[in-house]
């Protein structure tokens, strides 16, 4: 079946070629020459279930032909007036869980199972320096072996996976996204974490858990997806024990930020929307959201300027600008021949363009997704 679909995919693309002119051909010989060399190292490399192949991007749990009337939609849902955000914030949850759909697999594939930034560690790889971002989340919470904790918006469960790990404790993940329950119940498993893990579908926003049942809970990078922060913080601090710790890496705008700034405005505007988010707010912003719900402030503190010794967090995508191209032209290849589902390639695009006003944020220095909030439940 796989060959036969290739086989017909080449033949439309070779009848499409021949319409070409002598200089619109060598052009795309070249790339076409570059993107096959890179789906042959993908597709034809020793498979590895834990990672999707280019052949296997997917819209998740969107129907593969309506990946791209769903991006389209998402697209429109934000406003273009500048500072807008997501017009109608009440579709929040809705498009939050479309943008996981329409992510998660690319995400994946080109980033690996923690859908987060951490500072570069020296003398550290990518991987350590994202391990110790996740394992100071069990120190920050104090937990141990019989504990319970929460993963506020989980994703496919990388830092689950490493908080549970070090820490002993059961760790429950949440996520809107059913793909994702998915993938993180297939990646606990297949990591030997079934044991200290499960996971969840469920708006974060009304949890299905009972008051004072975890020991601790954490979110990284994933709270800055509701449509007020108090709305999510007051769900955690219902399901928190009285005396336990809440840890939260949010995406804010930092002091540098000036909203009469031009440019400052269209780099938090590009990264709402290249990331799901219905806004953006200050760090004071969710230091307040916190302690109106009932939590005490431990610490406020942006792990992206905290150490002087640290990489930059966006490090990893500028160094990945050369990848990033390599990749589009393979999503745009597979695209091309119909082995892609249509509008994949826009959400890769996206993801693309984004990964550069993320950089400009972490330059100008206006935005930080690693600002940590540790609360603590009276």
């Amino acid at each position: 079946m796989a060959v036969a679909a290739v086989s017909s995919a080449y033949e439309r693309l070779v009848a499409e070629f021949d319409k070409l002119n002598t200089n619109q051909k060598g052009a795309v010989a070249v790339a076409g020459g570059l993107a096959s060399i890179y789906l042959i190292r993908k597709v034809l490399a020793p498979a590895d279930s834990n990672k999707p192949t280019t052949l296997q991007l997917t819209g998740g749990s969107i129907d593969s032909a309506k990946v791209k009337s769903e991006f389209d939609a998402y697209a429109d849902s934000y406003g273009k007036g500048a500072g807008e955000g997501i017009v109608d914030r009440s579709k929040t949850v809705q498009l939050v869980d479309v943008f996981y759909s329409l992510v998660t697999d690319i995400y994946e594939w080109g980033w690996g199972q923690s859908f987060h930034f951490s500072p570069k560690l020296p003398h550290k790889d990518l991987r350590a320096s994202e391990a110790a971002h996740e394992a100071r989340i069990a120190a920050l919470l104090r937990l141990r072996p019989g504990m319970k904790a929460l993963d506020c918006g989980c994703g496919v469960g990388g830092p689950m996976r490493t908080v549970a790990a070090v820490s002993g404790a059961h760790v429950t993940g949440i996520t809107i996204n059913q793909y994702q329950v998915d993938r993180a119940t297939h990646h606990n498993a297949k990591q030997g974490l079934a044991p200290l893990t499960d996971v969840v579908r469920g708006d974060f926003l009304n949890m299905p858990f009972k008051d004072n049942t975890f020991d601790g809970a954490y979110a990284i990078e994933a709270t800055c997806h509701a449509p007020k922060l108090e709305l999510v913080y007051g769900e955690i601090f219902r399901v928190l024990k009285s005396g336990s710790y809440f840890a939260s890496y949010e995406w804010v705008s930092t002091s540098k930020f000036d909203s009469s700034n031009k440019e400052h405005v269209k780099i938090i505007d590009e990264i709402n929307f290249g990331n799901g988010l219905p806004e953006m707010r200050t760090w004071k912003e969710a230091e307040d959201a916190g302690k109106k719900c009932g939590f005490e402030l431990v610490m406020s503190l942006d792990l992206a300027t905290a150490s002087v010794v640290c990489g930059p967090w966006y490090e990893r995508l500028r160094m990945g600008k050369y990848t990033h191209a390599i990749n589009h032209a393979m999503v745009s290849t597979v695209d091309a021949i119909g082995l892609a589902p249509k509008g994949l390639k826009d959400v890769h695009h996206m993801l693309v363009e984004v990964a550069k006003s993320l950089i400009a944020g972490g330059e100008t220095g206006v935005f930080t997704p690693m600002h940590l909030l540790l609360f603590r439940k009276p």
